[in-house]
């Protein structure tokens, strides 16, 4: 939580804290499936959304090679790489999540997709393309030399229990902020998430935080919540308290 973040005061950030970040913030990602033919691992380049929980969430053709090997053996891992612009790349985060992909039929599968990969809409609607959501069964994170820990499933999920008006009500409030409060969704990403100024929106949010998303660049940025929220009611008053937090930032104050 952005009240309590290590990082503010110069600490690491607890492993599980990252890899829930890295997981929301991931616009893309290597899938590793079994070759249907000889079983060898196959790994492919996808895009990366997640639903509300923490899912990862794919739209892939059943043309693709990796499609056909998931029909066969569902049993996949992604690698979500968190090391980008790092000098020395091994001294960043990546974490591996190892589980089982198959198709979704999730009610927010491909809205939440498609907020964060505006660019699919072109081929979202072909026949080939479908929707499939990762069960994560664990996961093993590096966050640097001598910092690797295995989690859980529950190390990384987001807690929707209560949530259902929230999740119902995000397509709504992401456009709200989009369209009228583009200036706070700007002061987020560079008052809070230390991301370069430009053109910013909102792209997700769910009962732990907010996903946000450059609308040139393919930067994403994950920005949590002070407290869990559950209703559009409490996202509200966190959104303005975030708001107020970046301002303070903004004007030389610290997040802490």
């Amino acid at each position: 939580m952005i009240a309590d973040d290590p990082r503010a005061r110069g600490e690491p950030e607890p492993p599980a804290s990252a890899a829930r970040r890295l997981v929301r913030a991931a616009l893309k990602g290597s899938l590793a499936t079994l070759d249907r033919q000889t079983g060898h691992p196959y790994a492919s380049l996808v895009l990366v959304a997640t639903e509300p929980d923490g899912a990862p969430l794919f739209l892939i053709s059943r043309l693709a090679w990796h499609t056909r090997n998931l029909e066969a053996d569902a049993r996949a891992s992604l690698l979500l790489d968190g090391t980008g612009g790092l000098a020395e790349p091994l001294t960043g985060g990546r974490l591996t999540l190892i589980g089982e992909v198959r198709p979704t039929a999730s009610a927010t599968a491909r809205g939440r997709f498609l907020a964060r990969h505006p660019g699919a809409e072109g081929y979202a609607g072909f026949a080939d393309f479908s929707m499939y959501a990762m069960a994560v069964a664990r996961a093993h994170w590096v966050g640097g030399f001598g910092r690797i820990v295995d989690l859980a499933p529950a190390d990384l999920a987001t807690d929707v229990a209560g949530a259902a008006d929230l999740i119902a009500a995000e397509t709504g409030i992401l456009a709200h902020m989009n369209a009228d409060h583009a200036d706070a969704v700007a002061l987020y990403a560079t008052a809070l998430a230390q991301k370069p100024p430009g053109s910013w929106r909102m792209s997700g949010i769910d009962p732990d935080g907010i996903d946000l998303l450059h609308c040139t660049t393919n930067d994403a940025a994950r920005i949590d919540f002070d407290t869990r929220v559950r209703t559009p009611d409490a996202a509200r008053a966190a959104l303005i308290s975030l708001a107020r937090r970046a301002r303070g930032v903004g004007q030389g104050g610290t997040q802490a």
